[in-house]
């Protein structure tokens, strides 16, 4: 059992680092402006790259930890990761930092689908393997709500640069650790990858999501954005109709017959635009309307890291004991939602901080905890165990993907629709649109599914 313990927590150390770094870069972000002297359109793209690079690799990442081995995959993943990091923490030019950044996210694909592919083939029994998802997958959401307060703190008392070389230690240790103590993968009847379809699908997301971050400036650059949109639907039609006729497909499209998968799915991608539109949001909040420095605004947002750790720790176990996890994940957005509406209502009162705070423990403090849990574990508990690393991969592809659009949707009605304010409600409206919007697919979920049994009863 110990050496299951250890196992677990080298798989979440690297699933807390690659969520952290989706964070963290939220409040440095003014420093990184400053020393390279660019706008915040520019500087966007050092999260767009991210997102862009760790969802639209995150299936063929799944697919060779299916294929070539979890533990082989995992290592890559963590080596890239560290040696990107350590390359975009040392750079001195914007463009270098851009690149690094894409190529963390590569990383981050690498690591995500197959550190949860190692959590549930070392976790069997049903009742063990949901409360090892449930630890996995609150690491990631920890990493997520810790990422703003350690970005804040770190740019301010030591410079930006040191929000990407604090990856490379703590790697470096994992990476000794998962080489020593990880299970050899067991050898397998090796399978042809689809890399066509995979490579399609990845230049079909990077497209669409591309287009859709461009939209503002669509009467400007009209043939280039809507290129993109067209490029993406005909890329991605493409990506369908070979996942149809070959052989061995990069995704075996009968996983989608899961209507468990399905749900989760679409939740995650609810969940990828609300979360990193709130932190995006949020450090604007503090740092634009609230006039806080990037420090202050970290040092009052470590509460909430601690907390969300917390209630992993303590509550969590307890919740998922009496809930399933569609209810549990009906749980959590309650909360993403409660969190929305509070940020919503103190722009109407002058920003009350204890409102702002209110909403921000919501959201991050214990939603964020809830729902990635939840939905981790809905979206794989129906599949077969041979089909782990795609089906994680998938949700998360969805996660990031939700991210992507949500966002650039987000930036797009604030310039069509703009604000005093550097935050405005509609921004906020638009949070609370993606929390209903889940919350209406999780309880359809529900409802059909006492649909089904009353029905089975009753024929029985």
């Amino acid at each position: 059992m110990e050496r299951k313990n250890l196992i677990l927590i080298l798989a979440s150390v690297g699933t807390f680092v690659e969520a952290l770094d989706i964070a963290i870069i939220n409040l440095t972000i003014p420093s990184i402006q400053q020393q390279f002297g660019i706008g915040a359109e520019t500087v966007q793209w050092l999260q767009t790259l991210y997102v862009l690079f760790f969802g639209g690799f995150l299936i063929i990442g799944g697919k060779l930890s299916d294929q070539l081995g979890r533990k082989n995959i995992f290592l890559l993943g963590l080596f890239l990761f560290m040696l990107t990091s350590l390359g975009a923490g040392l750079s001195e030019s914007f463009g270098t930092l851009a690149i690094f950044r894409a190529l963390q996210g590569l990383g981050a694909a690498f690591i995500m689908p197959s550190a949860m592919s190692i959590v549930t083939n070392t976790f069997k029994e049903d009742q063990e393997r949901n409360r090892a998802i449930g630890i996995f997958s609150s690491f990631a959401a920890i990493g997520s709500g810790s990422g703003l307060s350690l970005g804040g703190i770190i740019s301010t008392y030591l410079s930006w640069h040191w929000v990407f070389l604090i990856n490379v230690p703590i790697l470096f240790i994992t990476l000794i650790f998962a080489y020593q103590y990880l299970p050899k993968d067991e050898k397998g009847v090796s399978q042809k990858t689809d890399l066509l379809s995979g490579i399609l699908l990845v230049l079909g997301l990077l497209s669409l999501t591309y287009g859709t971050h461009e939209l503002v400036h669509i009467k400007e650059q009209t043939l280039l954005v809507a290129g993109s949109l067209i490029l993406a639907v005909i890329l991605l039609a493409s990506v369908v109709f070979r996942l149809k006729s070959v052989s061995q497909p990069l995704i075996d499209l009968k996983l989608l017959r899961h209507s468990s998968l399905v749900v989760s799915n679409l939740a995650f991608v609810a969940l990828g635009a609300f979360f990193i539109g709130f932190l995006f949001l949020i450090s604007l909040m503090l740092q634009k309307d609230m006039n806080h420095s990037a420090a202050s605004a970290g040092l009052m947002l470590v509460p909430f890291s601690i907390m969300s750790a917390l209630v992993a720790k303590f509550i969590l176990p307890h919740v998922a004991k009496r809930l399933n996890s569609s209810q549990m994940g009906i749980l959590g957005w309650i909360f993403m939602l409660s969190g929305a509406l509070a940020l919503l209502v103190s722009i109407y009162f002058g920003h009350p901080l204890s409102m702002v705070l209110l909403g921000t423990a919501c959201i991050s403090g214990i939603g964020m905890t809830f729902c990635f849990t939840a939905l981790s574990v809905l979206g794989i508990q129906d599949v077969n165990p041979s089909s782990y690393g795609v089906a994680s991969s998938l949700s998360s592809t969805s996660y990031f993907l939700g991210a992507g659009i949500g966002l650039s949707f987000m930036t797009l009605m604030s310039q069509i629709f703009p604000s005093e304010l550097a935050v405005g409600n509609l921004s906020l409206i638009i949070l609370i649109g993606y929390a209903v919007f889940a919350l209406t697919m999780l309880c359809f979920f529900i409802f059909k599914n006492i649909k089904i049994a009353e029905s089975e009863i009753a024929v029985s």
